[in-house]
């Protein structure tokens, strides 16, 4: 038995062997990674930019497309360089700090989509009392309380995984393409582990209710929208929310899966497919689903676009 600092590196999980599948891995891993870093830099700079946009609606999509920005930079830029170089090394400090800032900006990303699911339950369900409960005072504390949610919820899991023996018997390979908690636990040779596993429960309850939560203000969304009279404007709204709803599902769901799921039906393929569906796919469409529809967003980042061509001019 070893402790984990005798082990100075972790080998992570190639998508391919293959040297020209791994160069196509690279260009589609960048030209993923481009369009979230555009999208998201494209948002907020537009919210910051322009006073139409500072309500509350916009400053919780500001802080979402910035832990979005910071979630896929803490895994893919790694993975790109993995398939471009041919080098699945990552040392045991960087395994340690990609799932400190995993966890935590993933953690708050998930707590700010609860916040944001109660803002537009306010907006659409209890629009008088919008001012009231929403103010500029209770914004900044609710986005302060998802990021430091996040941060307490990461220090406690990457504290208590990087605490436990390893196994020098059960070599240093990670069966994922980045450093995820479940991975790590599988190289400990101690029932240490066990105590992760519970956290990681109590975190998958918390979670749970807060999913609960949300649903929940969507079918008071739904229900105040049928009453809505224009049928185009129950459409507009139906679509809306059906798309958030879709992301928050994704994401919860295959979150869970990766976290959750018994050793008897893992499989490296598997595993791969739901990591990259939980921590790659809603960062790069998180900008799509929430200006697709938008026209007041649409207008800024236009203004913005245009603004940056005279003055390049």
């Amino acid at each position: 038995m070893s402790n984990g600092s005798s082990i100075n590196e972790f080998v992570l999980l190639a998508f391919t062997d293959t040297r020209e599948l791994q160069l196509l891995t690279f260009w589609l891993f960048l030209g993923i990674y481009l369009a979230a870093l555009l999208g998201n830099s494209l948002i907020i700079a537009a919210v910051a930019c322009d006073h139409r946009l500072h309500t509350p609606m916009y400053f919780f999509l500001l802080n979402l497309s910035l832990l979005d920005l910071g979630s896929i930079s803490t895994t893919l830029p790694k993975a790109m360089a993995n398939s471009l170089w041919g080098n699945r090394a990552i040392s045991y400090s960087g395994c340690a700090a990609q799932v400190f800032f995993f966890v935590f900006l993933i953690g708050g990303e998930y707590c700010l989509l609860t916040v944001m699911a109660y803002n537009r339950y306010i907006a659409i369900c209890k629009p008088l009392h919008y001012g009231t409960l929403l103010g500029s005072r209770a914004c900044v504390h609710m986005a302060a309380a998802a990021w430091g949610s996040g941060f307490l919820n990461s220090l406690l899991h990457t504290g208590n995984t990087f605490s436990l023996p390893l196994c020098q018997g059960k070599g240093n390979a990670l069966d994922q393409f980045f450093c995820e908690i479940p991975q790590i636990l599988k190289l400990s040779c101690s029932d240490a582990y066990l105590r992760e596993v519970g956290l990681i429960v109590v975190s998958a309850c918390l979670v749970f209710g807060c999913f609960v939560f949300i649903v929940l203000s969507y079918v008071q969304i739904f229900r105040a929208v049928l009453r809505i009279p224009s049928k185009q404007g129950r459409h507009k709204a139906f679509s809306t929310c059906l798309r958030h709803m879709a992301v928050v599902s994704l994401f919860v769901s295959t979150a869970a899966f990766a976290q959750l799921k018994p050793p008897s039906v893992s499989s490296p393929s598997l595993d791969l497919v739901v990591s990259f569906l939980y921590s790659v796919v809603p960062p790069a469409v998180n900008p799509l689903i929430y200006s697709m529809r938008n026209q007041e967003l649409k207008d800024a980042l236009w203004k913005l676009v245009q603004g940056m061509v005279f003055h390049q001019q």
